[in-house]
């Protein structure tokens, strides 16, 4: 198949290079045209470290490869897909299967990555998701990777799972596209909480409380949105929180990390020296919150350190004084209240 990826960061290059093992012809576009030669004489992304590209991917800084590609893929940051999805959208054939690798919720329309991408195309293209635990890192060095692939069309599903499943890269399909692309957003800002937690050195305890917690909350915005809470229980869900929560590759965890141990937050962003997703998903996600009527205790509290200048320690102490509650909703809880 002949496959063109938008978006030349570490997670796209990662997976142009997983579709060329599959045996895929393969382009993968630099909105930096200086770039894609460097990448493509050196065989190098600086944002893979010690990772040789194949010499069958060619990188280019034009996005008119699109018109032969029958397979779109796109993987640039949350922030700038619309823009990317716009200078990609003259150069796709109505028809051809475009898919979205890239988490978030846009910033002022609360709109997920795949509503952005059938926008752009106008409705022209079938728009499939793929998420779950993947540290480019690790994927692009071959290492045990699952994954989902998430369409309305489970056959459009099905051809996605095909396409990039191998030996290492295990994919399964699930038609829950809205809870997908939710659990892919919201577990960056749950990261960062967590970053501040180990940052502050409060425990395994305070860390396994804060997570199941917060997959509750992430479950109950799930289900008002639309999506299913069963999605949250799989890769999407507590696969991708597990990860980017405890990983060392997490950029998420790391900015939590340094703003834990006292850095400002303009600070950590800089020193983590990547995109930091959760960071600008944290004030989506708010928003949405809010939208949907959905009290979101722990993604609100990350905000207010993000944005509003909010204390560490005392965040926490706030969120560990909420008033009492049942764990799961009976209709009654600890305090006797319906």
């Amino acid at each position: 198949m002949n496959i063109f990826v938008f978006g030349s960061g570490a997670w796209g290059t990662a997976l142009a290079m997983l579709l060329v093992g599959n045996g895929h012809t393969v382009t993968l576009w630099s909105h930096d045209p200086a770039k894609a030669a460097a990448m493509a004489r050196t065989g190098k992304n600086p944002a893979l470290p010690g990772v040789r590209l194949p010499k069958q991917l060619a990188v280019t800084g034009d996005p008119a490869g699109a018109e032969r590609a029958e397979m779109v893929l796109f993987a640039p940051p949350s922030k700038v897909l619309r823009s990317v999805a716009e200078t990609a959208a003259p150069h796709i054939r109505p028809g051809t299967l475009v898919v979205s690798a890239t988490k978030g919720i846009e910033a002022g329309t609360d709109l997920r990555m795949s509503q952005i991408l059938d926008a752009a195309l106008q409705g022209t293209c079938p728009v499939a998701v793929l998420s779950g635990p993947s540290h480019a890192e690790e994927v692009s060095r071959r290492m045990a990777t699952g994954c989902v692939a998430a369409a309305e069309d489970q056959a459009v599903a099905e051809l996605v799972q095909g396409i990039f499943m191998n030996d290492m890269f295990r994919v399964y399909v699930n038609r829950d596209v809205v809870g997908v692309e939710l659990c892919g957003a919201v577990k960056n800002v749950v990261a960062i909480g967590c970053g501040v937690v180990d940052g502050l050195v409060l425990g395994d305890n305070a860390k396994a409380l804060y997570m199941t917690r917060a997959m509750a909350e992430l479950a109950v915005l799930c289900q008002r949105a639309g999506g299913q809470r069963s999605t949250c229980s799989g890769l999407a869900g507590m696969g991708d929180m597990i990860v980017t929560c405890l990983s060392a590759h997490s950029r998420n965890r790391q900015a939590g990390l340094l703003i834990g141990r006292g850095a400002p937050v303009e600070q950590a962003l800089r020193e983590v020296g990547a995109v930091v997703e959760g960071y600008y998903a944290a004030a989506s996600v708010r928003s949405l919150g809010e939208k949907l009527g959905v009290e979101l205790p722990i993604c609100r509290s990350v905000y207010g350190i993000l944005y509003e200048d909010g204390d560490p320690e005392e965040t926490v102490r706030a969120l560990m004084g909420r008033d009492r509650r049942s764990e799961f909703d009976y209709g009654w809880d600890m305090s006797g209240r319906s």
